[in-house]
């Protein structure tokens, strides 16, 4: 079965074509760093009009190096939610055109199940990846979402933990942007934590007791805490900033001692603990096979490495190109999805506040 994913939940637009939801025939992702990253973050009336502008093109190129035309295709599938309202809208109004005047099946894709899905992709060239072994316990880090799911089938979640507050991506990215280090914040923080130590400063670990939700504010809040002695006032021109639609995001100015390596690696230090130590203990009490990493964050490196040493069992994550968003992920998991039956008519909308699951799991 051949599928056509649409990806435009936030700022990238992506289209893919994969086949029976494992072999990644094309995947071609637009990227739009180069337009937010003067703001400091995702600006998202610009993000919806800069899909509107590519995602048919995105789309032609990826039938095109997928070797097929659009006769070939057996469903379309596209992100319903979560993400920004306008960026979604794009994608479904396209998906819902698609199928319609191609008179293919309409598959919905909750965008965070995508993400627990590309664990599944084997990408051109690559070695086969085997598919991961039931039940196993995900843990879905990305800018927008912090949670901790056991699968037990496809389809099958229960919910363990999420965050109280802040998710992880987000967390990375305010951190960044504490330390001038700039967008997007989590490679930013990644690459200046290698040149650091950490341990010269104390930042607190919200550990929440016995449970396995998150909480990332509190980190935040002691970071800017830190930097702020060393921050030295800077005049700017407030007149001429709010005339402008959407000011260009200006970075702090500190003093030249400010330990920018260091407190990135503490920083880093902090939130990757946490997620280590309660996905570790989730996979022991649940007595999970394998445990499944996913969504941006999942890239990574020192994540990788801590949960790998944490847990005696397998430990899989998609490799960097997929862990962002993109619709190879949205194709892999339509495929599990119309397998029992799901798919959408034209009345079709978007779900801003989509959760993953909402069955919460308590360990008995």
């Amino acid at each position: 079965m051949i599928i056509l994913g649409i990806e435009t939940s936030c700022d990238e637009t992506s289209a893919a074509v994969v086949r029976d939801g494992r072999w990644v025939l094309s995947n071609v992702i637009r990227s739009q760093v180069d337009l937010h990253e003067r703001y400091g973050g995702i600006v998202p009336e610009l993000a919806s009009r800069r899909h509107v502008t590519t995602i048919i093109p995105t789309i032609d190129l990826a039938i095109e190096q997928a070797g097929i035309s659009p006769s070939a295709l057996d469903a379309i599938a596209v992100t319903e939610g979560p993400g920004l309202a306008g960026s979604l809208l794009v994608g479904v109004n396209v998906a819902k055109t698609l199928a319609y005047v191609w008179e293919k099946p309409l598959i919905p894709v909750n965008h965070l199940e995508g993400h627990v899905y590309a664990n599944w992709l084997t990408l051109p060239g690559e070695p086969e990846v085997e598919p991961p072994t039931f039940p196993l316990v995900c843990l879905v880090v990305s800018g927008g979402h912090t949670e901790l799911v056991l699968m037990r089938d496809h389809g099958d979640y229960g919910l363990l933990g999420r965050t109280l507050d802040d998710a992880a991506g987000e967390a990375f990215d305010k951190g960044a942007r504490l330390l001038g280090l700039g967008f997007p914040g989590g490679p930013a923080i990644q690459r200046a934590a290698e040149q650091g130590r950490p341990g010269r400063f104390a930042l607190p670990r919200a550990w929440l007791g016995e449970s396995y939700d998150f909480s990332f504010s509190g980190l935040k809040t002691a970071l800017l805490r830190l930097v702020e002695q060393y921050r030295r006032p800077v005049q700017r021109n407030r007149r001429s900033t709010a005339r402008k639609p959407f000011p260009e995001y200006e970075p702090p100015v500190y003093a030249p001692t400010l330990p920018v390596a260091d407190l990135a690696a503490e920083y880093q230090e902090a939130i990757v603990e946490v997620l280590v130590e309660k996905t570790a203990r989730a996979a022991r009490d649940f007595r999970a096979a394998m445990v499944l990493l996913a969504g941006g964050v999942a890239a990574n490196a020192l994540l990788r490495r801590r949960l790998q040493e944490a847990v005696p069992i397998p430990v899989r994550y998609p490799p960097p190109i997929l862990c962002t968003d993109n619709a190879a992920m949205i194709a892999g998991a339509a495929y599990y999805l119309y397998q029992r039956g799901v798919t959408a008519g034209l009345e079709l909308d978007v779900q801003a506040q989509l959760p993953l699951v909402t069955r919460t799991l308590i360990r008995t």
